[in-house]
Formats: C-alpha cells, sequence, structure tokens
C-alpha cells in the first residue's frame, strides 16, 4: 500500500468530514466557510494526485484510490463506503458516462445479520447504492451490463483495515476502462457500466438489479462481470460462464489469442464444489439465475484473498494492465456479437 502522510489526514479527517453534517468549516483563501463537501473534493483530489505520481495508466490511479487506507475498506454503509463511492461518480463525469434516470445513484435497502458468524443473529436494515450508467448504442433493443462490486469488507475485529485491491479496486478500474473505451468506440448496442454495493455477504446489489431492472432500458441479454482482476501468482485469469453458454467459448478463445496473458475458459462445470464452480459466488450469478448469460473474469483464490495483505502493493501492474485491455477487448467482441448472444440461454440451453 502507498503511504504517506496524506493517509492520516484522510482517514480521519477527510472521512469524518463525509459522515458529518454541515456545520462549518475551515475558512477558504476567500474567507468563506468551507463545507464537508468542498473538503472531501479536495481531500479526493490530493488522494489522485498521490496515486497517479508515477502510475503507467489510469486503471492503476483507479486502483490504487480505490484500495488505499481512507477508504477504510469500503463496507457497505460506512462513510469509506461513500467515499469509493464519490470518486467512482466523480470518475464516470470525468470519462463522460450519463447516468441512467437522473442519477448515478440508485439506493436500495437489505437485511443482514449483525454477526454474520452466528446463523441466529438479529439482523439489521442496511441502506446501499448501486452506481448505473449507460452508453447508448445504436441499438439500444438489446443490452450489454458491465458490471464490478466496488464494497469490500471493511476493518477486521482489532481494527486492520482490508484494503480489497484485488478484491475487487481491480474489477472497478477494469470496469471504468471499459466505459472509456466505449466513450471513444460507440458500442453497436446500449452498455450499462454498473459498480454494485454490497456484494460482499450476499451480491446484494446484483440481486436488487436483476430483481428491479429500472424502467427505459432494452433486454440485458449479457453480462460480463470483472472480479479479482490483479493478483494471479501463476499468472492466468479465468473466464467462466461458457459451460452454461458454449456460444461464448469462441469470444473466450480469440480475446486469448491476442491477449499478453494467460486466459483460460473454466470454473463453470457444475461440481458441488464452490471453490470449483464460481457460477454463483459474484454478481453474476443472479444475473445466471435468471438466465441471462454471462462471462465471469477473475483470478483464482490465493493467499491475500480476505486479508489485510490485499492491498495495492501485492498488485503486478504488468499483469493487470494486460487483463484490463483483455477485458476491453471481451466488452467489445461481446458488443459485437451481441444478437447472436441474445439467443443463447444462460442455464444452458438454446432459445
Amino acid at each position: 500500500m502507498i503511504r504517506s502522510l496524506l493517509i492520516a489526514s484522510l482517514s480521519i479527517a477527510t472521512l469524518a468530514a463525509c459522515a458529518a453534517p454541515d456545520d462549518g468549516g475551515p475558512a477558504t483563501s476567500s474567507g468563506a466557510i468551507e463545507s464537508p463537501a468542498g473538503k472531501e473534493a479536495r481531500a479526493l483530489m490530493a488522494l489522485v494526485d498521490e496515486c497517479s505520481a508515477g502510475a503507467p495508466a489510469r486503471a492503476v490511479t483507479d486502483l490504487c484510490v480505490l484500495s488505499h487506507d481512507a477508504m477504510e475498506g469500503r463496507l457497505v454503509g460506512t462513510p469509506g463506503n461513500a467515499l469509493a463511492r464519490e470518486y467512482i461518480i466523480s470518475r464516470f463525469q470525468q470519462i463522460g458516462l450519463a447516468p441512467l434516470g437522473d442519477s448515478f445513484e440508485h439506493p436500495f435497502s437489505f437485511q443482514r445479520r449483525i454477526d454474520f458468524r452466528n446463523p441466529g443473529s438479529p439482523r439489521e436494515t442496511i441502506d446501499a447504492v448501486n452506481l448505473i450508467a449507460r452508453i447508448s448504442g445504436a441499438d439500444s433493443s438489446r443490452v450489454m451490463a458491465v458490471t464490478a462490486h466496488y464494497d469490500h469488507v471493511g476493518p477486521g475485529e482489532t481494527n486492520e483495515i482490508y484494503n480489497g485491491a484485488d478484491d475487487n479496486a481491480s474489477g472497478v478500474a477494469g470496469l471504468l476502462a471499459v466505459a472509456e473505451h466505449f466513450m471513444m468506440n460507440p458500442p453497436a448496442h446500449d452498455v450499462l457500466i454498473i459498480a454494485f454495493d454490497a456484494e460482499e455477504g450476499g451480491l446484494n446489489g446484483a440481486r436488487h438489479f436483476v430483481d428491479n431492472r429500472p424502467d427505459g432500458i432494452g433486454e440485458v441479454v449479457f453480462n460480463l462481470n470483472l472480479d479479482m482482476l490483479g493478483y494471479s501468482p501463476d499468472g492466468d485469469i479465468w473466464a467462466a460462464g461458457s459451460y452454461h453458454t458454449p456460444g461464448l467459448l469462441p469470444i473466450i478463445e480469440a480475446a486469448a489469442d491476442r491477449a499478453s496473458v494467460t486466459l483460460k475458459a473454466g470454473y463453470d462445470f457444475p461440481t458441488g464444489d464452490p471453490r470449483e464452480d464460481w457460477t454463483l459466488l459474484s454478481d453474476h450469478g443472479p444475473f445466471h439465475m435468471a438466465g441471462i448469460a454471462f462471462l465471469y473474469i477473475g483470478v483464482e483464490d490465493h493467499e491475500h484473498y480476505h486479508q489485510p495483505s490485499d492491498e495495492f502493493g501485492i498488485i503486478d501492474l504488468a499483469f493487470f494492465s494486460g487483463v484490463v485491455d483483455l477485458v476491453v477487448d471481451v466488452a467489445g467482441r461481446a458488443d459485437a456479437a451481441l444478437s447472436e448472444i441474445a439467443v443463447m440461454d444462460g442455464r444452458g440451453e438454446d432459445g
């Protein structure tokens, strides 16, 4: 993890400002009182400056910012999660994305156990926010949803920060790269760019979206889900989903042929062992259950998974950059083939 004197001020003062009511603040150079929102904006700018120093690509800066200690692990419903959300919205705006509806923010609520380790624990209601943008294509009747979750698991029991660099700051960085690609290369079909909240602990953001699809969009026929793109000791990245939708295999093979990293198809055969079948383990799961074809791109579980050591410093930047190029390529190929994908049933049968 990149560490500097900024960490203390961002982790404490900035996050406190995000949560506190606007009851005044330090005066600006003009003598006006600066609001907490203003302080938050300045702090985010400072954080971006820190992370972008020497970064070889914008995706690396995005990964660094989202996995910074200032985000305090991005646990749903916390100030750190809100700070990550503000950063993603700022990037949506910078890229030139249009919101789906009146706002990028699509709030929802869900219930979870207060103590997730205890099945009999009382439940609490949690407020969460999905972020959704739309890139209009020539054909709006069919839609591809490109997704990545921005939440993580927050601090541990002894207050160590679980930064979630690979899981899933890396996926959100890949999501933003796909958005930039389609803004520069307009898609053939509408593309939704979705940063899901509350994936950890139940895929809640994806479930809410699939069960409550917004009005004003065409038929969602394909989901490209990005989750854990940055750390692979053996240099492999996996695409799951072609077992259920064999027609997707040519997209995987074509992307693999030109990738600088090793892309393999698998981890989608129903074995009964979740370590070997990832079909329902990330946000593509609710899409699959609704019969929507998906590809899930991610690395195998590793020693840093859901550990405090999942920090920016473990990311292999050459590997990650290669994977970002790969997911952009897959997204472009899927858009070009979306009419064919639309007649493929995502549960293994042709429609």
